[in-house]
């Protein structure tokens, strides 16, 4: 079969299971966990020069639109598509309207469908395990790859793989999908040989999974139709139609289709692979010295061993611990026993019941601009760091509640204040009265720094009323 592989990425997840260091605005996805690129960037990039395909097709939630883009930039990749979600409708969702967009341009495409968040060691055992399904979906199946289960886990699906499909020597029949086991039951699936680990991707052409769709779930084909045909371009994104896309039913591409087609094939496939699902998945495939600690920024340990310690900001030091997850943020800091990795969830549930904002945001956050973090904060007043790229600029823009005093670290600001236009370089300093409109702009070709002293009754983000933005943000 001659048909270009279009690699789908789906960029949806959360990672709350990695918390405090994936939050909502960052997730896990958007992280070098492993390497000094990103879980994204290697998702792009696995099959780089192993085997050829058309540019990728990226899924992903609007909030994440610029840090995505800039990501790819980063790896000089130029997707054929970003497509946007205005809120999370699962796997089906976002593979139909992947595969309504793949269509229109190559409608045979074979779409490699590939969640941003996976690790895979051996990229050529990879690609050998993709020929083999390409094969199968030659003959009109809908193929998974089934990861050959090494061990009991229960943290994973498993694929029930049946006998071998006529004229694909590679791929079998999938007799059923099975939701996460407990142990004892993960140990019988592996010990019979027959279930491999469900790595939730897939190869299949474009139009037989449009077909799936149209006959086994119509109604969230028709709803992804609806919102790609009502999609907004929006720079290099295509933003999809909030109101159809939002009353898409939310399912998983294994229960809308995969459980119920008979044309479910799987590949039995012995790469190294991991959904990094929590901390211990992570201590799994990470590098581990010694004492089988896996140590990452400013640590020391001492009689330490089998642990997992991640600091970001500070040192961190332990001494006479086994086994435990201690994750330090600027924010936050995480200390578990790896085999309780699981429940990091429930205490993200609890910050978001309590609404706090540990959830969803670093200290540091980031803007189509470059970022901003806060340095401090009291009644009446908030302090901030910001950085502004070379050739960024700010929306122009007015506060009701709150005043702003700017001091440039390093680079040279154009300021907009009202009519007026000033530079305002190093150890100088400008002041935004409440209620008038001003723009932050970096005229240069190095990052701009200053520091913001925020004063008034109300200094939440919402304060934010937009005359004009080049990022076209509401």
């Amino acid at each position: 079969m001659n048909a270009i592989l279009h690699p789908v990425v789906l960029s949806g997840g959360s990672g709350t299971r990695l918390w405090p260091l994936s939050r909502a605005a960052l997730p896990k996805q958007l992280l070098a966990l492993l390497t000094e690129r990103t879980l994204l960037q290697d998702t792009v990039l696995r099959l780089d020069g192993v085997i050829q395909t058309a540019p990728p097709v990226i899924v992903c939630n609007q909030e994440h639109r610029f840090l995505i883009a800039e990501q790819l930039r980063a790896i000089d990749v130029q997707p054929a598509s970003i497509l946007l979600e205005p809120v999370g409708r699962n796997t089906a969702a976002a593979i139909a309207v992947a595969a309504l967009d793949v269509a229109r341009r190559d409608p045979q495409g074979l779409m490699l469908v590939l969640p941003a968040d996976h690790v895979i060691h051996d990229a050529q055992a990879f690609a050998t395990s993709i020929t083999h399904a390409i094969e199968a979906a030659a003959h009109g199946y809908l193929t998974t790859f089934g990861v050959q289960a090494r061990s009991a886990e229960t943290g994973f699906g498993y694929i029930h793989q049946g006998e071998a499909l006529a004229g694909c020597a590679h791929a079998r029949k999938v007799l059923s999908f099975v939701e996460k086991p407990d142990r004892a039951t993960a140990q019988r699936y592996v010990d019979s040989g027959e279930y491999s680990w469900n790595s939730g991707m897939f190869l299949f052409r474009a139009d037989r999974i449009l077909e799936e769709l149209h006959q086994l779930r119509p109604d969230i084909l028709d709803a992804c139709r609806t919102a790609l045909d009502a999609a907004q371009h929006d720079l290099d994104f295509t933003r999809l139609g909030s109101e159809a896309f939002t009353a898409c039913p939310s399912e998983s591409i294994d229960y809308a289709v995969m459980e119920h087609t008979d044309r479910a094939a799987v590949v039995p496939s012995s790469f190294d692979w991991n959904d990094i699902g929590a901390w211990d998945a992570l201590w799994n495939v990470s590098v581990k010295d010694e004492q089988l600690n896996v140590i990452r920024g400013d640590v020391m340990t001492e009689s330490a061993s089998g642990n997992l310690i991640r600091a970001e900001s500070r040192l961190v030091v332990a001494i006479g611990v086994s086994d435990l997850v201690v994750v330090e943020t600027a924010d936050a800091v995480l200390v578990a026993h790896k085999s309780h990795s699981q429940d990091v969830k429930r205490i993200v549930d609890r910050l978001k019941a309590q609404q706090r904002a540990e959830h969803l945001y670093h200290d540091r956050v980031y803007r189509p601009w470059g970022w901003y973090e806060g340095i401090d904060k009291g009644e009446r007043f908030q302090v901030k760091r910001i950085m502004v790229n070379p050739g960024a600029k700010l929306s122009l823009q007015m506060h009701h509640h709150r005043a702003e005093h700017w001091v440039v670290v390093s680079g040279t600001a154009l300021v907009v204040h009202g009519d007026e236009e000033k530079l305002v370089s190093e150890n100088q300093s400008t002041y935004i009265p409440l209620g008038s409109r001003h723009r932050l702009i970096n005229p240069g070709k190095v990052p701009l720094h200053l520091i913001e002293v925020q004063s008034g009754s109300y200094l939440g983000e919402d304060d934010i009323v937009r005359y004009e933005d080049i990022y076209l943000r509401n």
